[in-house]
């Protein structure tokens, strides 16, 4: 019998990139990657949307002309009325399929269509079988949910698409107010799109100067990267159906590259990991969540290894 092939996905872009560069990365993905679902959309917060809408179009077409399948995300904290309007017509106007990231957009999407992203906390079968029952076709798993509490969904959901969150800085926490302009003496109203000088996160280090988060704008990240190639052959057998990348700073088509290459046994996974390494430097390696430690740690073949905080 021929072994599953999870497809690849990617998620949104989280940081504040330029339009040229946000537009170009997604144009290359679209010649290069063997990425079959794609979701973009601002997600973190409604002000980058300046930058991103006057190419969102030009991308679609893009990806869609190269079979990729499309999804469009919504905010993941709305607090303002025009935040709330953009999201009401985003759900009644997309031709696209949208991704659900608060609860608010779940009760729009009601009835409808739709997927759910990893900002939703699903834990468990019965949440996931109550947002499937109200139109969800697709459910990207959190990233600190642990591998028995996933194993535990598919096999109770077998014929329901999940996807889980495999690589990137894990999306933590998000606030009504910006601590990444705050950091640098501004507020949030007057932030001048500040966090747009750090197109990976701001890194935050305690007082002893250990690395411990990422500010990126009123998001909350981990400051260690979630890696999860040598631990995804067991998932997918149990029913796994996509594995997400959440685009950083790097080089995402090489990235993309070597996880399909793992996927379809073709390159083993220290090999990738180090491949891997050289590709987005300077950032820790982490798997601690699937296997029950903490977030930041690293477990591989049965060791467990410290890279510092999540």
């Amino acid at each position: 019998m021929e072994a599953k092939r999870a497809a690849l996905s990617l998620g949104p872009v989280y940081y504040l990139w330029d339009g040229p560069k946000w537009r170009d990365f997604y144009f290359r993905i679209a010649d290069e990657a063997d990425i079959g679902h794609v979701t973009l959309g601002e997600t973190v917060c409604s002000k980058r949307q300046h930058f991103s809408e006057p190419h969102v179009a030009e991308v679609i077409e893009r990806l869609e002309a190269a079979g990729k399948q499309v999804t469009l995300s919504t905010l993941a904290m709305v607090t303002l009325e025009r935040e709330s309007r953009h999201v009401r017509d985003l759900v009644r106007d997309s031709i696209h399929p949208v991704e659900a990231n608060d609860l608010s957009a779940l009760g729009l999407l009601k009835g409808k269509p739709h997927s759910v992203g990893p900002l939703v906390n699903v834990y468990n079968a019965a949440t996931a079988r109550t947002l499937a029952a109200r139109g969800a076709d697709n459910i990207c798993l959190p990233p600190e949910l642990p591998a028995a509490s996933i194993r535990q969904m598919l096999a109770a959901m077998p014929d329901f698409s999940f996807e889980l969150f495999a690589f990137g800085r894990m999306p933590l926490a998000i606030s009504a107010r910006c601590a990444h302009a705050r950091s640098k003496g501004l507020t949030k109203d007057n932030c001048q799109f500040i966090c747009g000088e750090d197109p990976d996160g701001l890194p935050l280090r305690t007082l002893d100067r250990q690395s411990f988060l990422v500010l990126n704008g009123v998001q909350t990240m981990s400051n260690s990267c979630v890696m999860l190639l040598d631990d995804l052959a067991s998932l997918i057998s149990a029913g796994l159906s996509r594995v997400r990348l959440s685009p950083q700073d790097c080089d995402m088509v090489a990235v993309a590259k070597l996880y399909r290459m793992v996927l379809d046994g073709r390159m083993d996974g220290d090999e990738a990991i180090a491949a891997i390494s050289t590709i987005y430097p300077s950032v820790p390696f982490s798997n601690g969540f699937l296997h029950q430690k903490e977030g930041a740690a690293w477990v591989s073949r049965g060791r467990t290894l410290a890279t510092g905080p999540t």
